[in-house]
């Protein structure tokens, strides 16, 4: 099979036979074979009862239901899981990303060799103070963190080579960083490619400010576990080592001050009295705290089944 694409989505009722219609006269146009595989995210209108006509009109359209709202990052999940196409490809439902947009982005991956092509929606059709600026801020953190020069990391237009999508995993809310998990597993060659954005057709944006802010907390913890996931100790014992010495420093300094003050017979305050003697104490706590928090933390990874688990590109 040439084509997955797998389509996650909330209440879309209204746009899915337009965006069938479209996909399939793009497919049929170019003769790819194709799935379209529909995810529908706890729906609470009749998405679901659209998706199950289409399977009826065609057999190549599928779909998975889910009980109740579980977010993208599961949706996904569950249609890479699902996916058979050499190359896979991820739009939104909304009628906001063109499908015209495929025979291009296939052929980035199976012509010029690429692993992944995220779209970039560089002109869009959103609001500037609600989506647009938020998302220039958040893309300019990422890319200075993750090293990739993506200008719209969370695109949902994207092209995958299969393989990547069956060594990735995908959980939480991690489908903003996508590229930066294929990067972290080993496939390189991410590339670019600039897309239409379209003006919502239909019901309303998903976007919240909660998304914006949760973003940046999902980049530090991929990117923690990507540099210290397998060896904690190299992040916790280093800083905990480094504060248990400045304070075990500092208590011999003010250690010190009050000996010289004994034996010049000038008058010191008494060494409890002073901040500076309960910041040193406080200091070589918690440096012992982190660096029993990265012993503990090796011990977990020592046990962990994954602890041994690495992608073999080739094998002869």
């Amino acid at each position: 099979m040439d084509i997955s694409i797998i389509i996650p989505l909330y209440n879309e009722e209204e746009s899915l036979p337009e965006l069938y219609t479209w996909i399939d006269r793009v497919m049929h146009e170019h003769q790819y074979d194709y799935e379209i595989i529909f995810i529908n995210d706890g729906s609470t209108d009749h998405s679901w009862d659209v998706i199950e006509q289409l399977h009826q009109q065609a057999p190549h359209v599928k779909g998975i239901k889910f009980r109740c709202n579980y977010g993208k990052s599961p949706a996904l999940f569950s249609g890479f899981e699902k996916a058979k196409g050499n190359v896979v490809i991820t739009m939104d439902a909304d009628l906001q990303d063109s499908p015209e947009e495929i025979p291009e982005l296939y052929d980035m991956i199976v012509n010029q060799g690429y692993d992944l092509v995220s779209g970039w929606k560089r002109k869009r059709h959103d609001s500037t103070l609600s989506k647009n600026l938020p998302s220039k801020i958040y893309n300019a953190t990422a890319r200075k963190i993750t090293g990739l020069k993506l200008h719209d990391m969370n695109c949902g237009l994207k092209a995958y080579r299969n393989e990547v999508i069956k060594n990735i995993e995908v959980y939480g809310e991690m489908h903003r960083y996508i590229p930066y998990l294929a990067k972290v597993a080993g496939f390189t060659k991410i590339g670019e490619k600039v897309v239409s954005h379209q003006a919502r057709k239909f019901g309303k944006s998903k976007f919240g400010i909660n998304r914006f802010v949760n973003g940046y907390l999902d980049l530090f913890s991929l990117w923690f576990l990507a540099r210290f996931g397998k060896r904690p100790m190299h992040f916790f014992g280093f800083w905990g080592s480094v504060m248990f010495l400045l304070g075990f420093i500092a208590v011999l300094a003010v250690g010190f001050m009050k000996w010289h003050a004994l034996i010049t017979h000038t008058h010191a305050p008494l060494i409890t009295s002073t901040p500076y003697f309960y910041l040193s104490l406080t200091m070589m706590i918690v440096g012992t705290q982190l660096f029993l928090a990265g012993f503990v933390g090796e011990l977990i990874s020592r046990n962990s089944i994954e602890r041994n688990h690495y992608n073999i590109e080739k094998e002869i």
